[in-house]
């Protein structure tokens, strides 16, 4: 009878324990799975800059999409909100280190749509082959002369090193300002951008306003460099920037003129 008692409780628990252990796997499976689930960042509007200001009183269509500023915020990895930011960023930004994570976010929000500005007047399908000797040069991929492309003026050649989200196999077979190409995709030109300024401010650890920066806008001295300074007089009041000289100066002469040269 002993024998038969402790059979019928070993049997018992056994069978507790089959319908136990499911139930604890798949606990530990949704556990598991909503640690590795990455929250939203909390976004804002970035301010617009002088350029789309100029462009919406010109009726212009062409200019930059506020869903942008949320592209950029949330694509922006944890190094561009770290003190690894180089100190220039001061220039246009002197809170930047003591600002809020969301405020850091809707300042490259508007650096990028700054830069946009100065490089293809925040027209998404702009399409530029350069002739100029130093850069009129073939690229890898479409082993054709390089184009510059989209909102921040990008090639082929970044989907290689920068990891791009670029298809040159699809888009080849588009028409050269269709929307649809990947490489004018607003979102995988702007994310492709961010790759590109990372690479240069955290791992290769230059100034945010490099001779060497990928993009002539940010290269002190340059033309290119005072266009984009000029769209960067309205970045957000977080950053702490002296406004007092621009509030209720109008758009200047230049930041006219780009507008209308790419309408």
């Amino acid at each position: 009878m002993r024998g038969t008692a402790q059979l019928k409780i070993y049997l018992f628990l056994l069978s507790v324990a089959v319908l136990v252990s499911p139930l604890a796997c798949k606990r530990g499976h949704s556990q598991v799975a909503a640690a590795s689930i990455t929250p939203t960042p909390e976004t804002k509007p970035a301010p617009p800059t002088p350029l789309a200001v100029k462009k919406a009183e010109l009726g212009d269509d062409t200019t930059w999409n506020p869903e942008w500023d949320n592209v950029v915020e949330t694509a922006i990895p944890p190094e561009l909100l770290s003190s690894r930011v180089p100190r220039d960023v001061r220039r246009f930004c002197p809170r930047f280190y003591q600002m809020e994570e969301i405020d850091k976010r809707a300042f490259w929000a508007y650096f990028f749509q700054a830069l946009a500005g100065a490089e293809a007047g925040l027209n998404p399908r702009t399409n530029v082959r350069h002739t100029e000797p130093e850069v009129a040069v073939v690229d890898a991929v479409t082993h054709q002369l390089v184009h510059s492309e989209g909102l921040l003026q990008l090639t082929y050649e970044d989907q290689q090193r920068y990891g791009c989200d670029f298809n040159w196999e699809v888009d080849r077979h588009l028409p050269p300002h269709d929307p649809q190409r990947t490489i004018l995709n607003p979102e995988n030109n702007l994310k492709c951008g961010i790759n590109i300024l990372s690479n240069q401010i955290i791992d290769q650890h230059k100034s945010l306003f490099a001779h060497t920066s990928y993009w002539s806008t940010l290269q002190p001295g340059t033309v290119s460099f005072r266009v984009f300074v000029k769209q960067m007089t309205n970045p957000p009041e977080s950053c702490g920037l002296h406004k007092a000289a621009v509030k209720h100066r109008s758009v200047d002469k230049g930041t006219a003129e780009v507008a209308s040269s790419l309408r």
